[in-house]
């Protein structure tokens, strides 16, 4: 099936794996590739060493396009841009609106520059400093996520903006695929469907939480960093929420502090890190300290399969998803079924 998206990247597919914090690997970003989805790396929890390493060794599982996900508002950006650059990267993807400056040079670079946003404004923004194409999450995705729905933003977006416009939040089959295409769309970006693969690192025990957990059991809280973020709801959830401040900020000092020697950062990057985020939103700094509650939250349930520990970030679609198939089986099952849907509309016009 030949979109703009797929025309754009040089992949068979119009689906895209998303770069999830420690669950997008080479590994699984590799056997998107290797299905025909473009595979995106999550690099956020990487040191510059640690994301070469995952460059190349997802490059020698694969001979196809895939991409890496950078945050624009990290001190060291700039270095990252240059490390995939450097590597041959086909795509870089961005979690944030990246600068226009960023966007130039990966473009003189021959690099394809597709950032995520959530509202039409952002859209147009990045559209208007060169971006390539977009990724748009509706409300339904999981993560840090937005208010409005999926099938009201999309169709904004597409309104809005000439580059290809990628669908994002509540997708995992191939009628949501037929959806997105009907609106404009060039394609659709899955994070849960492929988190929920046999090629996931993702332990098993928190992968039978996933099959588990009901549409009702996928909440949107403020508790782990200040931001809406979706994900499973848990003991631990509602634990945090129910802390008061001083509890929390304890919790959050240390965690900061292991995600600090984890990832080689220094105090002072990451508070320049933490006014990064702060910039442009209504957040206290508690609230910017709780957001280093999140990589080790993560980490703890992605990882080390610590369910009563950490978080488990979700789209709303983990309610309706009951298998782990591999990515091949996934990517097959979805364009066939998108075809046989297509095919169902043509006969009944």
């Amino acid at each position: 099936m030949e979109t703009a998206l797929t025309r754009l990247v040089g992949v068979r597919h119009p689906i895209v794996q998303t770069g999830m914090g420690w669950v997008a690997g080479p590994r699984l970003v590799s056997a998107a590739a290797n299905a025909g989805a473009l595979g995106i790396l999550a690099s956020a929890t990487m040191t510059l060493d640690q994301l070469r390493g995952a460059i190349r060794e997802a490059g020698s599982r694969t001979d196809a396009p895939f991409g890496v996900n950078l945050r624009a508002d990290a001190g060291d950006a700039g270095d990252r841009v240059r490390l995939i650059i450097d590597e041959g990267v086909r795509v870089a993807s961005f979690a944030l609106a990246p600068s226009r400056e960023l966007i130039a040079e990966l473009k003189e670079a021959g690099v394809v520059v597709i950032p995520s946003v959530g509202a039409r404004r952002h859209a147009e923004k990045v559209a208007a400093w060169g971006a390539d194409a977009v990724v748009v999450q509706g409300g339904e995705g999981g993560g840090h996520t937005g208010e409005v729905a999926t099938s009201v933003l999309l169709p904004q977006v597409v309104d809005a903006v000439r580059i290809p416009v990628v669908a994002a939040g509540g997708f995992f089959d191939g009628r949501g695929l037929v959806a997105a295409l009907a609106y404009g769309a060039a394609g659709v970006a899955m994070g849960t469907r492929f988190l929920l693969t046999s090629d996931s690192t993702v332990p098993d025990a928190v992968k039978a939480r996933y099959l588990a957990a009901s549409v009702r059991d996928v909440t949107v809280t403020t508790a782990v960093d200040g931001l809406p973020h979706r994900m499973l709801r848990t003991d631990l959830v509602e634990s945090l929420e129910r802390s008061g401040r001083t509890r929390a900020l304890a919790h959050a000092v240390r965690r900061a502090a292991g995600f600090r020697k984890l990832s080689g950062l220094t105090w002072r990057r990451m508070v320049r890190d933490g006014l990064a985020l702060k910039h442009g939103k209504e957040l206290s700094w508690s609230q910017v300290l709780l957001a280093a509650n999140t990589p080790m939250l993560l980490r703890s349930a992605m990882v080390d399969g610590r369910t009563d520990l950490g978080v488990m970030a979700s789209g709303q679609v983990a309610g309706v998803i009951d298998d782990l198939p591999s990515c091949a089986e996934l990517v097959e099952r979805i364009m066939t079924e998108a075809e046989e849907v297509r095919g169902r509309l043509t006969a009944v016009r």
